[in-house]
C-alpha cells in the first residue's frame, strides 16, 4: 500500500472511531453517574466540594500542559479535544498548569500558552447565570495545590500507604526490578508511621539535601506494572518556584499531582495521551486511599486515553523542538517552519484550520501516522473561504507595451474575492511598463505553451489583451525586457473584451505604482516523511540523526512586487495571492506601509509531484 493510501486508511480509522470517548461520556450522563457531584466554585478536596451547590457542568474536562516549552501540533489536537466536547455536552474545560517542576517551568511559557489557546478560540471562562451568578474562571495552577498534596501524603503515610525512602537513586533503580522480574522491598520500607512522618516534616522544612530522602508510595514491589513498585511521589528540592517562590523545599513527582489535581478541580474524565495508559492503575490506586479517608469526593474522574498526533515531515519530541531552537537551525520558537503554535500563528495557519483538521483525524485508540498534506488542506479549506485575493509578481521580469502613452495610467479592477461578490473590487493601476512573472515567457516556446513569446496574444488578467512584439536581454544573454502591443478594445469587463479567445493569462502590476516588499517562501523543515528514521535502502544505516534530514531549502528570501492594494496590509492579515498560494503578513517584521509577508501554503500540495516523492 502507498504511504498516501495508508494515511488515508489511517484517517478514515480515526474518523470512524471518534466516537469511543464519545459513547463513554453518552452512556455516563444516560446513567446519571456524575449528577450528584458538588462543586463549590473553586477547587478543594471532598469537604470543601459537599459544600457547594450541584454541579452546573454535566462534565468536566481540562487541557493541562507543563509550563515548560511552547505548545506544537499535537497540543491543538488535545486542545480542541477537551474544549471541544466540554462545549458539546454543556461541560466545563480547565485550562490547568501543570507546574510540578520548579526547575523547568518559565512565566514565558504560561503567557504563552493562554495566548495560544484564546487564538485556537476556545475560553476557560462562563460568564454568569441564573446557576452561577459570579461565573467562572477556570485557570488554575497545579502549584495553588501543594497545601492540600502535602496534607495528602502525610494521610497516606498514617494510613501506611506510604513511607521515606533514604536509598540512593542507583539502589532503587537497581531494586525495582525489570519488565519481566518484580522488584525487592527496601529496607527502609518497614519505619513505623511516626518516623515517616517526622522526616517528612523534616523534608518539608528544608533540613536535608537534594536527593537523601523522596516519599514513596507502598503498593506492591512484586506488581508485574512497574509503576506499582512503590513509585516515589515526593522528592527533595531547593529550588525558586515561578509561582509560588521558595515556599516549598518538597515538590510533588507528576504521576503523585496530577490525579490529584484532577480530582480537586471536580475533572469528570481525564483525556490523555496512550502513554499514560500503565499510569493509568496508580492513578486509580492513588484516588482509591484518598477518597478512602473522606478526602476526596466520588464519583472520582476517570482517565481515558487515546493516540497522540503523529504527522509526517515534523518532529513533535519536545528534546528535539528544544535542539533545533538552541542550535539555531531555526531562528526561534516562532519560526514559521516549526510546528509549535507560535509558528504556525506567524506563518499564517489560521485557527480554524486546526479546528477543521482536529475533527477530520478524529481520536482513536491506535497509533496512525497522518500525511501532513491533510493539514495543509485544512488550511487551504479556509482560507479559501476568508482570505481575499491580491497579485504579486515574486520573480519579476519587466513587460513594456510600446503603443501605450508614456506617462499615462488607467484603472483595472478585480474581485476581491470571487465567491463573495459582496466584498467588491479592488483597483488596479495599468501602465505602459509592468511587472510580469520571469516564466511567463519563453523566446523559444515549447509545444502547449500559452503565455507570451514572439507573435502570441496573452491577456493580462483583468486588463487588456496583448501581442508580443520582441525582447531585450543583457550582456550575459538573459532577457531583461519583454516588449509588447496591446489591443485597445479588449479591456476585461468591457464589451470588447468577449471579441478576444486567447488561452494565456498572465499576472501583472504595474512598475510606476507597485511596492517593493520582502517576501518568505516557507517550506517543510524536513526533506522526508520520517526524520531520523532508517532508510530502507541502507540496512547498515542502524541510527540516524533527524537534523540530517533537515530541508536545506526549507526558506528563501525574495523580494517581489506587489499590486499596491498589498502595501499597507496590516500584520497578521492573510491574502491569496493569485497563482502562487495562501500569504500573511508577518506579525513580528511587519510596519506600518511596509510589510512582509510569510507564505503560509501554496494552492496545491507541491510535494506529491517533486521527483523521489511516494504517491
Amino acid at each position: 500500500m502507498s504511504q498516501e493510501s495508508s494515511s488515508n486508511a489511517a484517517s478514515s480509522s480515526a474518523l470512524a472511531s471518534t466516537s469511543f470517548i464519545r459513547n463513554i461520556i453518552e452512556s455516563e450522563l444516560a446513567a446519571g453517574k456524575h449528577a450528584a457531584r458538588r462543586w463549590s466554585g473553586r477547587p478543594g478536596p471532598a469537604a470543601q466540594q459537599l459544600a457547594g451547590a450541584l454541579d452546573p457542568a454535566k462534565i468536566r474536562t481540562r487541557f493541562p500542559p507543563e509550563p515548560n516549552g511552547y505548545l506544537h501540533f499535537g497540543h491543538a489536537k488535545s486542545i480542541c479535544l477537551n474544549f471541544g466536547l466540554a462545549q458539546d455536552y454543556g461541560g466545563r474545560c480547565h485550562l490547568r498548569f501543570d507546574d510540578t517542576n520548579p526547575e523547568k517551568e518559565e512565566q514565558e511559557y504560561v503567557d504563552s500558552i493562554v495566548d495560544s489557546v484564546r487564538w485556537l478560540g476556545f475560553s476557560w471562562e462562563e460568564p454568569a447565570s441564573g446557576e452561577q451568578p459570579e461565573g467562572e474562571c477556570n485557570l488554575y495552577f497545579a502549584s495553588n495545590y501543594f497545601g492540600w498534596m502535602v496534607e495528602f501524603a502525610e494521610y497516606l503515610i498514617s494510613s501506611g500507604h506510604a513511607y521515606v525512602e533514604s536509598q540512593s537513586a542507583e539502589e532503587m533503580r537497581a531494586s525495582r526490578g525489570t519488565l519481566t522480574e518484580g522488584g525487592s522491598e527496601s529496607p527502609f520500607r518497614e519505619r513505623s508511621v511516626e518516623e515517616n512522618l517526622d522526616l517528612f516534616k523534616r523534608m518539608q522544612r528544608g533540613e536535608f539535601p537534594d536527593g537523601a530522602h523522596v516519599l514513596r508510595a507502598k503498593i506492591d514491589m512484586a506488581s508485574a506494572n512497574i509503576n506499582l513498585r512503590d513509585p516515589a511521589i515526593y522528592r527533595i528540592r531547593h529550588a525558586s518556584h515561578h509561582n509560588t517562590g521558595d515556599r516549598w523545599c518538597v515538590y510533588p513527582m507528576y504521576t503523585y499531582a496530577h490525579p490529584i489535581e484532577d480530582a480537586l478541580e471536580n475533572i469528570t474524565h481525564s483525556i490523555c495521551t496512550l502513554e499514560f495508559a500503565d499510569q493509568r492503575p496508580f492513578y486509580d490506586w492513588l484516588l482509591e486511599r484518598l477518597a478512602e479517608g473522606g478526602l476526596l469526593q466520588r464519583p472520582l474522574p476517570q482517565q481515558i486515553e487515546f493516540s497522540r498526533l503523529n504527522l509526517t515531515y515534523i518532529v513533535l519530541s519536545k528534546r528535539k523542538l528544544i535542539q533545533l531552537v538552541e542550535e539555531k537551525h531555526v531562528a526561534g520558537w516562532d519560526d514559521p517552519r516549526l510546528p509549535t503554535l507560535v509558528g504556525a500563528r506567524r506563518r499564517g495557519y489560521p485557527a480554524a484550520g486546526f479546528r477543521l483538521f482536529a475533527e477530520r483525524i478524529g481520536v482513536s485508540r491506535s497509533d496512525s501516522l497522518i500525511e501532513y498534506s491533510l493539514l495543509e488542506d485544512s488550511m487551504r479549506e479556509v482560507l479559501n473561504e476568508s482570505a481575499e485575493r491580491r497579485i504579486a509578481v515574486l520573480d519579476p521580469l519587466r513587460l513594456i507595451i510600446d503603443n501605450y502613452p508614456a506617462g499615462a495610467s488607467e484603472e483595472c479592477f478585480a474581485p476581491n474575492h470571487p465567491l463573495k461578490p459582496e466584498l467588491g473590487k479592488r483597483a488596479m493601476p495599468f501602465g505602459r511598463e509592468l511587472w510580469i512573472e520571469r516564466e511567463d515567457f519563453l523566446a523559444q516556446p515549447s509545444k502547449g505553451y500559452h503565455r507570451l513569446y514572439p507573435g502570441n496574444l496573452a491577456r493580462l488578467r483583468h486588463g487588456f489583451v496583448v501581442k508580443c512584439t520582441g525582447f531585450d536581454v543583457d550582456d550575459s544573454g538573459v532577457v531583461s525586457a519583454v516588449h509588447c502591443d496591446y489591443l485597445p478594445d479588449s479591456k476585461s469587463g468591457t464589451p470588447g473584451a468577449d471579441s478576444y479567445k486567447v488561452k494565456g493569462n498572465l499576472h501583472w502590476v504595474s512598475a510606476a505604482h507597485a511596492c517593493r516588499a520582502e517576501v518568505r517562501l516557507y517550506d517543510r523543515l524536513f526533506a522526508v516523511p520520517s526524520p531520523g528514521a532508517r532508510r530502507e535502502c541502507d540496512p547498515e544505516d542502524l541510527e540516524r540523526d533527524f537534523r540530517d534530514d533537515l530541508n536545506p531549502h526549507s526558506m528563501q528570501v525574495i523580494a517581489a512586487w506587489l499590486e499596491p492594494a498589498l502595501k499597507n496590509a496590516r500584520a497578521e492579515e492573510c491574502f491569496q495571492f493569485e497563482r502562487h498560494g495562501y500569504f500573511v503578513a508577518d506579525r513580528v517584521d511587519s510596519r506600518a506601509g511596509a510589510p512582509v509577508f510569510n507564505r503560509t501554503v501554496t494552492l496545491r500540495d507541491v510535494w506529491s509531484s517533486k521527483p523521489g516523492a511516494k504517491k
